[in-house]
């Protein structure tokens, strides 16, 4: 096919419904979810799964999927770049978190020991959205618990004794590396930048069911062997300049716009995932995009002809590292 000309790519988000999740994606942002009722935890808004293969909405490229504007090496090369990993799939998965009550307590295993399970390591940042006062992050463990002391913990049903908490305000941000240990609390609206994988293991669930009423399953076993039992009492990641989260897989920056600058200033031209956290993006005069919203804009696009049209406009980068 021929090269598209399109400044940026939109795509239509993908809607998990989780025991754990709620309505902030209606009641916030103002989506129209899948049902009227039902508990919605994560909205996949970048994600080339085989299960969830997120589609561009409009322009050139409608109806195509992630997946297959990465498999094309000419369409790969044109949109994501020189710097774009030679992987197999496209490497990243984007997403909203939604966490009205607690996430398990849970973690994703290393590369190594990913591979001898069967699963896939998953390195993620985590930027604060919406924080309710008293919401906590659970990160890696207490100081002085040991492995012993955590599996005590676990057969007595003390584990949350051993967990080492955050309550975290709004424009914080953490990276999560493979093998942390962590939970979100209730109250809690969240973008995830992550590898593209859904491996996790949990290793406590607060003794709840799931949405089939049944027990959600447990990973003991593999997450003992997962968890990074020197990890103790991480704190909220600090911004080095522009660039707040940086690892083998992606660099995340949070740039502030003053209305009508463009964005092109602080993009300089890369491959990018815009996230918008706070004020708005004005594209063509009917195209506005604001909190919660996020998109593509192809390597190498000089004149996009986007532009905060907020004071203090807030905007987070993803590209390659």
């Amino acid at each position: 096919m021929s090269l598209p000309s399109d400044s940026l790519l939109r795509f239509l988000p993908i809607y998990q419904k989780r025991v754990w999740g709620g309505r902030s994606l209606e009641t916030r942002f103002h989506r129209k979810l899948p049902d009227a009722s039902s508990p919605f935890g994560e909205s996949w808004e970048i994600s080339a799964r085989a299960e969830a293969d997120s589609t561009v909405r409009g322009g050139s490229l409608a109806g195509h999927t992630l997946s297959q504007l990465w498999a094309d090496r000419e369409l790969r090369s044109h949109i994501f770049g020189p710097a774009a990993p030679d992987q197999e799939r496209f490497p990243l998965l984007c997403k909203i978190l939604d966490a009205r009550e607690k996430l398990s307590i849970q973690v994703h295993p290393p590369q190594a020991i990913a591979e001898e399970l069967g699963g896939e390591p998953k390195t993620e940042m985590w930027y604060i959205a919406h924080a309710n006062r008293g919401s906590l992050l659970y990160i890696g463990l207490k100081r002085g618990v040991e492995k012993d002391d955590f599996e005590a913990a676990l057969k007595g049903g003390t584990l949350e004794n051993c967990l080492h908490t955050i309550e975290p305000e709004a424009g914080q941000f953490i990276t999560i590396p493979s093998g942390r240990l962590h939970a979100i609390d209730g109250g809690l609206l969240i973008y995830e930048i992550q590898q593209n994988s859904d491996t996790t293991y949990r290793v406590y669930d607060w003794n709840r069911v799931g949405l089939d009423g049944q027990p959600r399953k447990l990973h003991i076993e593999e997450s003992l062997r997962c968890i990074d039992f020197d990890d103790r009492e991480p704190e909220m990641d600090e911004a080095d300049g522009d660039v707040i989260s940086q690892c083998e897989h992606f660099q995340v920056e949070k740039q502030e716009l003053p209305s009508g600058k463009p964005l092109d200033s602080v993009r300089r031209g890369r491959f990018a995932i815009v996230t918008v956290v706070r004020g708005a993006i004005q594209g063509t005069p009917d195209e506005i995009f604001r909190e919660g919203d996020f998109f593509v804009i192809p390597f190498g696009q000089n004149d996009t002809g986007l532009a905060a049209a907020e004071t203090s406009t807030q905007v987070l980068i993803t590209t390659w590292h």
